[in-house]
């Protein structure tokens, strides 16, 4: 048996070698995983549902699978699955294949309402572990909370304009987009795709393995890799607290002899506003839209020509309160590379003076995810990231 803070301790990783060698079943680590719902989620409420009789019998499934040989490598992992999607949806059903076992659904926003970086159930909002009074982000709000509190170790989520990378960020968890088109899109646009919220870069790299069809293998990069810096991508609105933190974790990359941070100017995109609206409502020959798409693909181009990694914060502003955002651009730093399609990640960076989580945003080339963990793993374990 384990106990439930045993339990929220261990990774998805190091949950699916204890079951794998037989130290743990997948019924045990479960039956743990809804005691600490059961603890924790009245406060917190990332959870709209929670499927406890579902999970015991998929969970006594995995060990059966096991004690018949099969190859699970996320065995009796416990995942939450972002409302929105379901567990029949492409990813979870991937990860249900590699072992995983649903435990429940995760808050997203009530529709309609403006930016949805906020979580909604039917109890109240969703709360964010490092404080209360603080919205989790959104719209994976429930799955962020629900790894940042220990009631999962992996959850779904899906990444339209930021909806992985944001409450990642206010969570101090990792959340990851893959490379737009890797897996199937969650919207008729292309920019909404499948993503992930763990708390260790291995994990979302146990992740990306499982749900990866046929899995893309590649060489590890050389380090130092190079990278630019920019605090605004040339349009956003960035608090100056917010921007000094994450530029402090981007210098501790360099420092511990990761990166090379490049001289030079900082990449001016155009604000990709018009262009994700027009593109999401399915006017993509808007000549706003268009203008903004070509400008933004040379820019990154050059960038990328120029670079390894693009490094910027990951949200222009701390973590709002339960009211919403207002007329804050929570995505401002995010939706560029919805529209692009880059691979990205937000990385724990520290916290403002004031206490304030604060994400670093790691971009990369198009389907160089594998680059992107390895220095999101290396980082963590320097401990020049903060998760």
């Amino acid at each position: 048996m384990i106990t439930t803070s045993e339990y929220a301790a261990l990774s998805a990783l190091d949950i699916a070698h204890h079951v794998r060698h037989g130290e743990l079943t997948a019924v045990d680590v479960v039956t743990a995983a809804l005691a600490r719902i059961s603890e924790r989620d009245d406060d917190l409420r990332a959870f709209t549902e929670v499927w406890a009789e579902q999970a015991l019998t998929r969970a006594a499934g995995v060990d059966a699978r096991l004690a018949r040989g099969a190859r699970l490598p996320l065995a009796g992992v416990p995942i939450g699955v972002k409302a929105s999607e379901g567990p029949g949806s492409y990813q979870n059903t991937r990860l249900a294949a590699a072992g995983c076992v649903p435990v429940g659904a995760t808050s997203v926003p009530r529709t309609g309402r403006g930016w949805q970086t906020y979580g909604h159930t039917d109890r109240g909002p969703t709360r964010n572990p490092l404080d209360p009074a603080w919205s989790p982000g959104g719209s994976s709000a429930g799955s962020a909370a629900a790894v940042a509190a220990g009631l999962v170790p992996l959850a779904s989520g899906s990444d339209g304009a930021g909806s992985v990378r944001i409450p990642a960020a206010w969570c101090g968890t990792v959340g990851f987009k893959p490379t737009n088109g890797r897996l199937p899109a969650r919207d008729r646009a292309g920019l909404n795709t499948p993503g992930v919220l763990v708390r260790t870069p291995p994990d979302a790299l146990a992740y990306l393995d499982a749900v990866d069809e046929p899995p893309v293998t590649a060489p590890r990069p050389a380090y130092p890799l190079t990278a630019i810096w920019s605090a605004t991508l040339g349009y956003a609105d960035t608090d100056p607290a917010i921007a000094a933190v994450a530029r402090r974790a981007a210098e501790r990359l360099a420092e511990a002899g990761l990166l090379t941070l490049a001289e030079g100017p900082d990449p001016t995109l155009a604000d990709p506003a018009p262009a994700w609206t027009a593109l999401r409502t399915g006017s993509p020959s808007s000549p706003d839209a268009g203008r903004a798409v070509t400008t933004n693909e040379e820019r990154l181009r050059d960038c990328f020509q120029r670079a390894d990694l693009l490094l910027t914060p990951t949200t222009p502003h701390p973590p709002h309160g339960h009211h919403g955002p207002g007329r804050r651009m929570s995505v401002a730093l995010t939706w560029s590379f919805n529209i692009s399609g880059h691979p990205a990640l937000s990385l724990p960076a520290g916290t403002t003076l004031q206490g304030a989580p604060v994400g670093l945003q790691l971009v990369t080339r198009r389907h160089d995810e594998r680059q992107l963990l390895d220095i999101a793993d290396r980082a963590t374990r320097l401990g020049t990231a903060t998760p």
